[in-house]
């Protein structure tokens, strides 16, 4: 399977805030903007491996770094970063950008793991990547720690899954 560029997979949305994406504080919802980060991330994800679904497998992280005001477009760029056999790491940045003055800031970053699959909801293979930028470069290489953080993490999260309860409170 031929390797892919990093840019091929890339998608940048741009939006503005409207005041019912606004929280009590009037900054955007962390939810709202969950939702733009998945959805950029499963495009990222399909555009790269083709293929009609690609459902999430992990969000490693969402690291709010500053608030999104409504005066403030919104712009949300995913691509993937990393690969494994079947799952495809995709890197969001959230860059929002006061429409009055012109300043940009990095609002948030955030990493998700998706896998590609078939007509029979089976995991396909996924085409490596090119990276070609310093920026991809540097996440492409720091890939491999993170794949391993994240298989680790579910590891612990199954032996976890094995104490907790499912029962109803109710039939307590």
């Amino acid at each position: 399977m031929k390797a892919k560029k990093v840019k091929e997979s890339r998608i940048v949305n741009t939006a503005q805030v409207l005041s019912c994406d606004l929280n009590n504080y009037n900054t955007l919802f962390g939810g709202v903007l969950m939702k733009k980060l998945d959805d950029a991330a499963t495009l990222s994800a399909r555009r790269h491996s083709r293929v009609k679904e690609c459902v999430t497998a992990s969000t490693d992280s969402i690291d709010f770094l500053c608030p999104i005001h409504q005066t403030d477009s919104v712009c949300v760029e995913s691509f993937v970063t990393y690969t494994g056999k079947t799952s495809m790491e995709i890197f969001c940045k959230v860059i929002a950008e006061d429409i009055m003055t012109g300043e940009r800031r990095i609002a948030a970053t955030a990493f998700l793991t998706f896998v590609a699959l078939d007509e029979n909801k089976q995991p396909v293979i996924v085409p490596s990547i090119i990276p070609e930028t310093e920026e991809e470069k540097f996440l492409y290489q720091t890939g491999k720690e993170r794949a391993e953080i994240r298989k680790l993490r579910r590891q612990k999260s199954k032996e976890l899954a094995a104490y907790i309860s499912i029962e109803k409170p109710w039939d307590k």
